[in-house]
């Protein structure tokens, strides 16, 4: 089976064709490096050419308003040059809860990248995974005054980025969902709960100071960025990712 993996050099991407790879796919990655230009179109068909299904994996540059605009052009770009090429299966990566925060720009912007898929003429399978641990880092930075980071209590199910390649490697070799797949990590912490273990592991002696207002999670209210009763659950553990990255 042949596919086209938009984004296939990056975090998730690049992964993501590893496994297909390594199952016997033939996965193609495709990306500005790659001379695939999502906005403009540019190099799409022919990336796309042969290819039984393609994973969209590609992101937004800014998490702004500006990503409504990011999301609306290039799903119509790929949704257009998809059915051009014979595509069966259009699969994307999104986010747990991603339609009950409309107060993210982001979020927003994901959700209406979910619709134009639905709505388009392909197949398709939505992976809405939680968190990444990989993401960590950049989230105790946000709200780091260098002595100490504030973060909410926002309750989050956070899961390993190989687990989440596996997932949609696994729906893009699959019959198309017509619908979402959710998937999470194992274990439930708040987010100032989280901190605390990631900056121990990091021998980093910054304080987590407990703050409802701090943070882009900070708009999220109750369970929204939980898994769900529904969600498949990946097997690595965060300590265990973090004690492996030593």
């Amino acid at each position: 089976m042949k596919v086209t993996v938009i984004g296939g050099t990056g975090l998730i991407g690049s992964q993501v064709v590893r496994n297909l790879t390594g199952d016997g796919h033939e996965a193609v990655p495709a990306a500005p490096s790659t001379g695939v230009d999502l906005l403009t179109g540019k190099g799409l068909d022919q990336a796309l050419e042969g290819a039984d299904a393609v994973v969209n994996v590609a992101n937004s540059p800014t998490f702004d308003e500006a990503s409504l605009d990011f999301f609306r052009t290039t799903m119509g770009n790929l949704l257009a040059a998809g059915q051009r090429a014979g595509v069966r299966h259009q699969v994307i990566l999104s986010i747990v809860g991603v339609d009950q925060v409309p107060e993210l720009d982001y979020y927003r912007a994901k959700a209406l990248q979910e619709q134009l898929l639905a709505q388009g003429p392909t197949p398709y399978s939505i992976v809405r995974a939680t968190q990444f641990f990989e993401f960590m880092d950049a989230v105790l930075s946000w709200t780091s005054d260098g002595s100490t980071v504030r973060l909410p209590a926002t309750r989050i199910q956070p899961m390993a980025a190989a687990d989440v390649a596996a997932a949609v490697a696994e729906a893009a070799v699959g019959a198309p969902l017509g619908g979402i797949r959710n998937v999470a990590g194992p274990d439930v912490f708040r987010l100032d709960e989280l901190g605390k273990i990631t900056l121990a592991a990091h021998h980093d002696d910054r304080a987590v100071v407990t703050d409802g207002t701090a943070g882009m999670f900070a708009a999220v209210r109750g369970d929204v960025l939980i898994g769900g009763a529904d969600a498949r659950l990946a097997g690595t553990r965060y300590q265990d990712w973090l004690d492996a990255r030593g």
